[in-house]
Protein backbone atom coordinates (compact mmCIF):
# COMPACT_ATOMS: atom_id res chain seq x y z
CA UNK A 1 0.00 0.00 0.00
CA UNK A 2 1.09 3.59 -0.41
CA UNK A 3 2.17 5.88 2.41
CA UNK A 4 -0.92 7.68 3.77
CA UNK A 5 1.20 10.77 4.39
CA UNK A 6 1.75 11.03 0.64
CA UNK A 7 -1.99 10.81 0.06
CA UNK A 8 -2.67 13.59 2.59
CA UNK A 9 0.15 15.87 1.45
CA UNK A 10 -0.02 15.35 -2.32
CA UNK A 11 -3.37 13.85 -3.35
CA UNK A 12 -2.97 15.21 -6.89
CA UNK A 13 0.05 12.96 -7.43
CA UNK A 14 -1.98 9.95 -6.34
CA UNK A 15 -4.86 11.00 -8.61
CA UNK A 16 -2.44 11.37 -11.53
CA UNK A 17 -1.05 7.90 -10.86
CA UNK A 18 -4.51 6.34 -10.80
CA UNK A 19 -5.42 8.18 -14.01
CA UNK A 20 -2.24 6.97 -15.74
CA UNK A 21 -3.00 3.39 -14.70
CA UNK A 22 -6.53 3.68 -16.09
CA UNK A 23 -7.87 3.05 -12.59
CA UNK A 24 -10.65 4.75 -10.60
CA UNK A 25 -9.56 8.30 -9.64
CA UNK A 26 -12.63 8.72 -7.36
CA UNK A 27 -11.06 6.12 -5.08
CA UNK A 28 -8.54 8.76 -3.96
CA UNK A 29 -11.22 11.14 -2.69
CA UNK A 30 -13.17 8.32 -1.06
CA UNK A 31 -10.00 7.28 0.78
CA UNK A 32 -9.23 10.86 1.81
CA UNK A 33 -12.74 11.18 3.23
CA UNK A 34 -12.48 7.87 5.12
CA UNK A 35 -9.06 8.84 6.47
CA UNK A 36 -10.40 12.18 7.71
CA UNK A 37 -13.36 10.46 9.38
CA UNK A 38 -11.01 7.96 11.01
CA UNK A 39 -8.80 10.69 12.42
CA UNK A 40 -11.65 12.96 13.56
CA UNK A 41 -13.54 10.07 15.18
CA UNK A 42 -10.30 9.04 16.87
CA UNK A 43 -9.91 12.51 18.33
CA UNK A 44 -13.55 12.46 19.44
CA UNK A 45 -13.07 9.04 21.07
CA UNK A 46 -9.93 10.17 22.93
CA UNK A 47 -11.67 13.31 24.21
CA UNK A 48 -14.67 11.35 25.48
CA UNK A 49 -12.47 8.71 27.14
CA UNK A 50 -10.47 11.44 28.84
CA UNK A 51 -13.67 13.06 30.09
CA UNK A 52 -14.94 9.65 31.25
CA UNK A 53 -11.77 8.99 33.26
CA UNK A 54 -11.87 12.44 34.84
CA UNK A 55 -15.51 11.93 35.79
CA UNK A 56 -14.69 8.55 37.31
CA UNK A 57 -12.27 10.26 39.69
CA UNK A 58 -14.90 12.82 40.77
CA UNK A 59 -17.68 10.38 41.65
CA UNK A 60 -16.08 8.88 44.82
CA UNK A 61 -15.47 12.38 46.17
CA UNK A 62 -18.93 13.78 45.35
CA UNK A 63 -21.69 14.46 47.87
CA UNK A 64 -24.79 12.26 47.71
CA UNK A 65 -26.65 15.04 45.89
CA UNK A 66 -23.83 15.48 43.30
CA UNK A 67 -23.25 11.76 42.86
CA UNK A 68 -26.68 11.11 41.29
CA UNK A 69 -26.09 13.79 38.67
CA UNK A 70 -22.54 12.55 38.00
CA UNK A 71 -23.69 8.94 37.64
CA UNK A 72 -26.32 10.02 35.12
CA UNK A 73 -23.65 11.89 33.17
CA UNK A 74 -21.34 8.86 33.37
CA UNK A 75 -24.03 6.68 31.79
CA UNK A 76 -24.39 9.13 28.93
CA UNK A 77 -20.62 9.27 28.48
CA UNK A 78 -20.49 5.48 28.39
CA UNK A 79 -23.00 5.49 25.53
CA UNK A 80 -21.13 8.27 23.70
CA UNK A 81 -17.76 6.49 24.08
CA UNK A 82 -19.17 3.29 22.61
CA UNK A 83 -20.67 5.20 19.69
CA UNK A 84 -17.41 7.06 19.05
CA UNK A 85 -15.45 3.82 19.19
CA UNK A 86 -17.82 2.15 16.73
CA UNK A 87 -17.55 5.12 14.37
CA UNK A 88 -13.75 5.06 14.63
CA UNK A 89 -13.61 1.31 13.91
CA UNK A 90 -15.98 1.63 10.96
CA UNK A 91 -13.98 4.50 9.46
CA UNK A 92 -10.73 2.59 10.06
CA UNK A 93 -12.03 -0.52 8.29
CA UNK A 94 -13.31 1.57 5.38
CA UNK A 95 -9.97 3.36 5.04
CA UNK A 96 -8.03 0.08 5.13
CA UNK A 97 -10.32 -1.50 2.53
CA UNK A 98 -9.98 1.46 0.18
CA UNK A 99 -6.23 1.69 0.73
CA UNK A 100 -5.81 -1.94 -0.36
CA UNK A 101 -7.59 -1.11 -3.62
CA UNK A 102 -5.17 1.68 -4.51
CA UNK A 103 -2.30 0.81 -6.84
CA UNK A 104 1.32 1.79 -6.28
CA UNK A 105 2.41 5.27 -7.37
CA UNK A 106 3.85 4.95 -10.87
CA UNK A 107 7.39 6.18 -11.46
CA UNK A 108 7.56 9.53 -13.26
CA UNK A 109 9.57 8.02 -16.15
CA UNK A 110 7.05 5.30 -16.98
CA UNK A 111 5.42 5.80 -20.43
CA UNK A 112 1.71 6.56 -20.15
CA UNK A 113 -0.74 4.33 -21.98
CA UNK A 114 -1.92 0.78 -22.47
CA UNK A 115 -0.35 -2.55 -23.39
CA UNK A 116 0.94 -1.35 -26.77
CA UNK A 117 2.37 1.96 -25.52
CA UNK A 118 5.63 0.55 -24.15
CA UNK A 119 8.97 2.12 -25.05
CA UNK A 120 11.80 -0.02 -26.46
CA UNK A 121 14.95 0.75 -24.46
CA UNK A 122 17.45 -1.73 -25.94
CA UNK A 123 17.74 -4.43 -28.61
CA UNK A 124 20.20 -7.32 -28.35
CA UNK A 125 21.30 -10.13 -30.65
CA UNK A 126 20.68 -10.81 -34.33
CA UNK A 127 17.45 -12.17 -35.74
CA UNK A 128 18.13 -15.14 -38.01
CA UNK A 129 17.24 -14.89 -41.69
CA UNK A 130 15.78 -18.35 -42.26
CA UNK A 131 15.01 -17.58 -45.91
CA UNK A 132 18.68 -16.84 -46.51
CA UNK A 133 19.50 -20.15 -44.82
CA UNK A 134 17.17 -21.90 -47.23
CA UNK A 135 14.41 -23.28 -45.02
CA UNK A 136 11.11 -22.34 -43.40
CA UNK A 137 11.26 -22.34 -39.58
CA UNK A 138 8.95 -24.73 -37.75
CA UNK A 139 7.08 -23.61 -34.66
CA UNK A 140 8.00 -24.88 -31.20
CA UNK A 141 5.18 -27.43 -31.02
CA UNK A 142 6.09 -29.11 -34.31
CA UNK A 143 9.73 -29.17 -33.25
CA UNK A 144 8.90 -30.35 -29.72
CA UNK A 145 6.69 -33.19 -30.92
CA UNK A 146 9.32 -34.37 -33.40
CA UNK A 147 11.92 -34.31 -30.62
CA UNK A 148 9.63 -36.26 -28.30
CA UNK A 149 9.88 -33.28 -25.94
CA UNK A 150 6.33 -31.88 -25.74
CA UNK A 151 3.00 -33.69 -25.51
CA UNK A 152 -0.01 -31.35 -25.41
CA UNK A 153 -2.56 -33.94 -26.58
CA UNK A 154 -2.15 -36.08 -23.50
CA UNK A 155 -1.87 -32.96 -21.36
CA UNK A 156 -5.32 -31.92 -22.62
CA UNK A 157 -6.66 -35.47 -22.16
CA UNK A 158 -5.56 -35.57 -18.54
CA UNK A 159 -6.02 -31.96 -17.40
CA UNK A 160 -7.72 -29.97 -20.15
CA UNK A 161 -6.60 -27.19 -22.46
CA UNK A 162 -3.39 -25.26 -21.75
CA UNK A 163 -1.79 -28.22 -19.96
CA UNK A 164 1.10 -30.28 -21.29
CA UNK A 165 3.74 -32.89 -20.61
CA UNK A 166 7.46 -32.31 -21.07
CA UNK A 167 8.93 -35.68 -22.00
CA UNK A 168 12.40 -37.05 -22.74
CA UNK A 169 14.72 -34.24 -23.82
CA UNK A 170 11.94 -31.76 -23.03
CA UNK A 171 12.06 -32.73 -19.36
CA UNK A 172 15.87 -32.71 -19.45
CA UNK A 173 15.81 -29.26 -21.06
CA UNK A 174 13.63 -27.91 -18.25
CA UNK A 175 15.95 -29.33 -15.60
CA UNK A 176 18.95 -27.90 -17.43
CA UNK A 177 17.35 -24.45 -17.58
CA UNK A 178 16.39 -24.50 -13.91
CA UNK A 179 19.84 -25.63 -12.80
CA UNK A 180 21.58 -23.08 -15.02
CA UNK A 181 19.32 -20.28 -13.77
CA UNK A 182 19.86 -21.20 -10.12
CA UNK A 183 23.62 -21.42 -10.75
CA UNK A 184 23.69 -17.91 -12.24
CA UNK A 185 21.55 -16.51 -9.44
CA UNK A 186 23.67 -18.18 -6.75
CA UNK A 187 26.84 -16.81 -8.31
CA UNK A 188 25.25 -13.33 -8.19
CA UNK A 189 24.63 -13.70 -4.44
CA UNK A 190 21.04 -14.94 -4.36
CA UNK A 191 20.04 -17.56 -1.79
CA UNK A 192 18.29 -20.45 -3.61
CA UNK A 193 14.83 -21.24 -2.24
CA UNK A 194 12.21 -23.91 -2.84
CA UNK A 195 8.98 -22.19 -1.89
CA UNK A 196 5.40 -23.24 -1.01
CA UNK A 197 2.90 -23.32 -3.85
CA UNK A 198 -0.04 -22.83 -1.46
CA UNK A 199 -0.31 -19.64 0.58
CA UNK A 200 -2.77 -18.05 2.98
CA UNK A 201 -4.93 -15.09 1.93
CA UNK A 202 -2.76 -12.49 3.66
CA UNK A 203 0.31 -13.49 1.66
CA UNK A 204 -1.59 -13.26 -1.63
CA UNK A 205 -3.30 -9.99 -0.70
CA UNK A 206 -0.09 -8.54 0.72
CA UNK A 207 1.74 -8.92 -2.56
CA UNK A 208 -1.12 -7.31 -4.48
CA UNK A 209 -2.54 -10.33 -6.31
CA UNK A 210 -6.10 -10.13 -5.00
CA UNK A 211 -6.86 -6.83 -6.70
CA UNK A 212 -6.79 -6.47 -10.48
CA UNK A 213 -5.03 -9.88 -10.82
CA UNK A 214 -7.59 -11.81 -8.74
CA UNK A 215 -9.34 -13.27 -11.79
CA UNK A 216 -6.17 -15.20 -12.66
CA UNK A 217 -5.70 -16.71 -9.21
CA UNK A 218 -6.76 -20.24 -8.25
CA UNK A 219 -8.48 -20.34 -4.85
CA UNK A 220 -9.09 -23.51 -2.85
CA UNK A 221 -12.25 -22.37 -1.06
CA UNK A 222 -12.59 -25.35 1.29
CA UNK A 223 -9.17 -24.71 2.85
CA UNK A 224 -8.92 -20.96 2.05
CA UNK A 225 -5.56 -21.37 0.37
CA UNK A 226 -4.34 -19.83 -2.87
CA UNK A 227 -2.16 -21.45 -5.53
CA UNK A 228 0.64 -19.03 -6.34
CA UNK A 229 1.09 -17.64 -9.83
CA UNK A 230 4.72 -16.86 -9.03
CA UNK A 231 7.15 -17.55 -6.19
CA UNK A 232 7.21 -13.76 -5.73
CA UNK A 233 4.27 -14.32 -3.36
CA UNK A 234 5.93 -16.67 -0.82
CA UNK A 235 9.24 -14.82 -1.18
CA UNK A 236 7.61 -11.45 -0.39
CA UNK A 237 5.80 -12.98 2.59
CA UNK A 238 8.91 -14.80 3.85
CA UNK A 239 9.82 -11.89 6.16
CA UNK A 240 6.21 -10.86 6.89
CA UNK A 241 5.83 -9.10 10.27
CA UNK A 242 9.60 -8.93 10.74
CA UNK A 243 12.09 -6.10 11.31
CA UNK A 244 15.39 -6.55 9.44
CA UNK A 245 18.56 -4.74 10.48
CA UNK A 246 19.81 -2.41 7.76
CA UNK A 247 23.28 -3.96 7.77
CA UNK A 248 21.76 -7.26 6.59
CA UNK A 249 20.41 -5.66 3.42
CA UNK A 250 20.20 -6.37 0.59
CA UNK A 251 18.63 -9.78 1.04
CA UNK A 252 18.32 -11.63 -2.27
CA UNK A 253 16.47 -14.90 -2.87
CA UNK A 254 16.07 -17.03 -6.00
CA UNK A 255 12.86 -19.03 -5.72
CA UNK A 256 11.93 -22.07 -7.78
CA UNK A 257 8.30 -23.13 -7.77
CA UNK A 258 5.39 -24.34 -9.86
CA UNK A 259 3.13 -21.47 -10.90
CA UNK A 260 -0.62 -21.58 -11.57
CA UNK A 261 -2.62 -19.04 -13.58
CA UNK A 262 -6.18 -19.12 -14.86
CA UNK A 263 -5.24 -17.01 -17.91
CA UNK A 264 -8.66 -15.37 -17.69
CA UNK A 265 -9.44 -13.02 -20.54
CA UNK A 266 -7.04 -14.76 -22.95
CA UNK A 267 -9.57 -16.89 -24.82
CA UNK A 268 -8.19 -17.58 -28.28
CA UNK A 269 -4.73 -16.21 -27.49
CA UNK A 270 -1.66 -18.44 -27.80
CA UNK A 271 -3.73 -21.61 -27.78
CA UNK A 272 -1.16 -23.60 -29.73
CA UNK A 273 1.70 -25.18 -27.84
CA UNK A 274 3.08 -24.17 -24.45
CA UNK A 275 3.55 -20.42 -24.64
CA UNK A 276 0.51 -19.59 -22.48
CA UNK A 277 -0.42 -22.34 -20.02
CA UNK A 278 -2.15 -22.85 -16.67
CA UNK A 279 0.79 -24.49 -14.90
CA UNK A 280 4.52 -23.94 -15.37
CA UNK A 281 7.77 -23.80 -13.43
CA UNK A 282 9.77 -20.63 -12.90
CA UNK A 283 12.93 -19.31 -11.28
CA UNK A 284 12.24 -15.90 -9.72
CA UNK A 285 14.67 -13.39 -8.25
CA UNK A 286 13.47 -11.39 -5.24
CA UNK A 287 15.23 -8.57 -3.39
CA UNK A 288 14.71 -6.76 -0.09
CA UNK A 289 16.61 -3.46 -0.10
CA UNK A 290 16.67 -0.05 1.56
CA UNK A 291 14.19 2.26 -0.24
CA UNK A 292 16.96 4.57 -1.44
CA UNK A 293 18.63 1.63 -3.26
CA UNK A 294 15.49 0.37 -5.01
CA UNK A 295 16.10 2.00 -8.40
CA UNK A 296 19.67 0.74 -8.58
CA UNK A 297 18.53 -2.76 -7.59
CA UNK A 298 15.92 -2.60 -10.35
CA UNK A 299 18.68 -2.01 -12.89
CA UNK A 300 20.73 -4.83 -11.39
CA UNK A 301 17.82 -7.27 -11.74
CA UNK A 302 17.43 -6.24 -15.37
CA UNK A 303 21.17 -6.73 -15.97
CA UNK A 304 20.98 -10.29 -14.58
CA UNK A 305 18.05 -11.04 -16.89
CA UNK A 306 19.96 -9.65 -19.88
CA UNK A 307 22.95 -11.79 -18.90
CA UNK A 308 20.69 -14.86 -18.83
CA UNK A 309 19.09 -14.27 -22.24
CA UNK A 310 22.46 -13.40 -23.80
CA UNK A 311 23.85 -16.67 -22.43
CA UNK A 312 20.98 -18.52 -24.11
CA UNK A 313 21.98 -16.77 -27.38
CA UNK A 314 18.49 -15.37 -27.92
CA UNK A 315 17.73 -12.12 -29.76
CA UNK A 316 15.66 -9.91 -27.44
CA UNK A 317 14.53 -6.39 -26.68
CA UNK A 318 14.06 -4.55 -23.38
CA UNK A 319 10.90 -2.50 -22.95
CA UNK A 320 9.70 0.02 -20.40
CA UNK A 321 6.15 -1.19 -19.69
CA UNK A 322 3.43 1.47 -19.93
CA UNK A 323 1.36 2.60 -16.94
CA UNK A 324 -1.83 0.78 -17.96
CA UNK A 325 0.00 -2.54 -18.19
CA UNK A 326 1.68 -2.42 -14.78
CA UNK A 327 0.59 -4.74 -12.01
CA UNK A 328 -0.89 -2.94 -9.01
CA UNK A 329 2.28 -3.46 -6.93
CA UNK A 330 4.83 -2.19 -9.44
CA UNK A 331 5.88 1.43 -9.75
CA UNK A 332 7.93 0.53 -12.83
CA UNK A 333 8.54 -2.64 -14.82
CA UNK A 334 11.04 -3.64 -17.47
CA UNK A 335 10.28 -6.64 -19.70
CA UNK A 336 12.76 -8.61 -21.78
CA UNK A 337 11.04 -9.93 -24.89
CA UNK A 338 12.64 -12.67 -26.99
CA UNK A 339 12.15 -12.92 -30.74
CA UNK A 340 9.83 -15.78 -31.72
CA UNK A 341 10.53 -16.54 -35.42
CA UNK A 342 7.22 -18.18 -36.39
CA UNK A 343 5.26 -15.35 -34.77
CA UNK A 344 7.46 -12.69 -36.33
CA UNK A 345 7.55 -10.63 -33.14
CA UNK A 346 9.08 -10.24 -29.71
CA UNK A 347 7.28 -11.88 -26.80
CA UNK A 348 7.78 -11.45 -23.05
CA UNK A 349 10.19 -13.91 -21.44
CA UNK A 350 11.29 -12.09 -18.30
CA UNK A 351 10.25 -9.05 -16.29
CA UNK A 352 11.74 -6.96 -13.49
CA UNK A 353 9.50 -4.89 -11.21
CA UNK A 354 10.26 -2.25 -8.62
CA UNK A 355 7.54 -2.32 -5.96
CA UNK A 356 9.18 0.29 -3.69
CA UNK A 357 7.65 -0.06 -0.19
CA UNK A 358 4.18 -1.02 -1.50
CA UNK A 359 4.33 -4.73 -0.64
CA UNK A 360 6.43 -4.20 2.49
CA UNK A 361 3.76 -1.92 3.99
CA UNK A 362 1.01 -4.45 3.30
CA UNK A 363 3.06 -7.33 4.73
CA UNK A 364 4.62 -5.31 7.58
CA UNK A 365 8.22 -5.96 6.54
CA UNK A 366 10.41 -3.21 8.02
CA UNK A 367 14.05 -2.30 8.43
CA UNK A 368 15.86 -0.96 11.48
CA UNK A 369 18.37 1.78 10.69
CA UNK A 370 20.42 4.29 12.63
CA UNK A 371 20.64 7.90 11.45
CA UNK A 372 22.41 10.62 13.40
CA UNK A 373 22.73 8.34 16.41
CA UNK A 374 18.97 7.70 16.43
CA UNK A 375 17.44 4.33 15.58
CA UNK A 376 14.50 4.33 13.16
CA UNK A 377 12.15 1.63 11.90
CA UNK A 378 10.58 2.04 8.47
CA UNK A 379 9.25 -0.05 5.57
CA UNK A 380 11.92 -1.34 3.21
CA UNK A 381 11.57 -1.88 -0.56
CA UNK A 382 10.92 -5.11 -2.46
CA UNK A 383 11.69 -5.97 -6.08
CA UNK A 384 11.18 -9.05 -8.22
CA UNK A 385 12.53 -10.31 -11.50
CA UNK A 386 11.75 -13.41 -13.54
CA UNK A 387 14.93 -15.19 -14.50
CA UNK A 388 13.48 -18.23 -16.25
CA UNK A 389 9.82 -18.94 -17.00
CA UNK A 390 10.48 -22.43 -18.31
CA UNK A 391 7.87 -23.07 -21.06
CA UNK A 392 8.33 -19.72 -22.79
CA UNK A 393 12.10 -20.11 -22.61
CA UNK A 394 11.82 -23.54 -24.22
CA UNK A 395 9.65 -22.01 -26.96
CA UNK A 396 12.32 -19.39 -27.69
CA UNK A 397 15.20 -21.88 -27.63
CA UNK A 398 13.52 -24.41 -29.93
CA UNK A 399 12.48 -21.84 -32.51
CA UNK A 400 15.63 -19.71 -32.54
CA UNK A 401 18.14 -22.58 -32.50
CA UNK A 402 16.42 -25.00 -34.87
CA UNK A 403 18.32 -26.58 -37.75
CA UNK A 404 17.02 -27.55 -41.22
CA UNK A 405 16.62 -31.25 -40.31
CA UNK A 406 14.38 -30.45 -37.30
CA UNK A 407 17.12 -30.84 -34.72
CA UNK A 408 17.89 -28.01 -32.29
CA UNK A 409 21.32 -26.65 -31.40
CA UNK A 410 21.90 -26.43 -27.64
CA UNK A 411 23.30 -23.05 -26.47
CA UNK A 412 26.81 -23.52 -25.08
CA UNK A 413 25.73 -22.28 -21.65
CA UNK A 414 23.28 -25.19 -21.28
CA UNK A 415 25.51 -27.99 -22.55
CA UNK A 416 27.10 -28.82 -19.17
CA UNK A 417 23.58 -29.28 -17.77
CA UNK A 418 22.58 -31.61 -20.62
CA UNK A 419 25.43 -34.06 -20.35
CA UNK A 420 27.45 -32.24 -22.97
CA UNK A 421 24.80 -32.52 -25.70
CA UNK A 422 25.36 -30.07 -28.52
CA UNK A 423 22.19 -30.90 -30.45
CA UNK A 424 18.70 -32.16 -29.59
CA UNK A 425 17.70 -34.61 -32.33
CA UNK A 426 14.28 -35.81 -33.52
CA UNK A 427 13.18 -39.30 -32.58
CA UNK A 428 13.83 -41.81 -35.35
CA UNK A 429 10.60 -43.12 -36.83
Amino acid sequence: MIDLRLLREDPDRVRASQRARGEDVALVDALLSADERRRSSGVRFDELRSEQKALGKLIPKATPEERAELLQKAEQLKTDVKAAEAEQNEADETAKRLLLQLGNIVHTDVPVGGEEDFVVLETHGTIRDFAAEGFEPKDHLELGEALGAIDVERGAKVSGSRFYYLTGVGALLELALVNAAIAQATEAGFIPMLTPALVRPRAMEGTGFLGQAAENVYHLEKDDYYLVGTSEVPLAAYHMDEIIDADKLPLRYAGFSPCFRREAGTYGKDTRGIFRVHQFDKVEMFSYVAPEDAENEHKRLLDWEKQWLTGLELPFQVIDVATGDLGSSASRKFDCEAWIPTQGKYRELTSASNCDSFQARRLSVRMRDEQGGKKTVKPLATLNGTLCAVPRTIVAILENHQLPDGSVRVPEMLRPYLGGREVLEPIAK
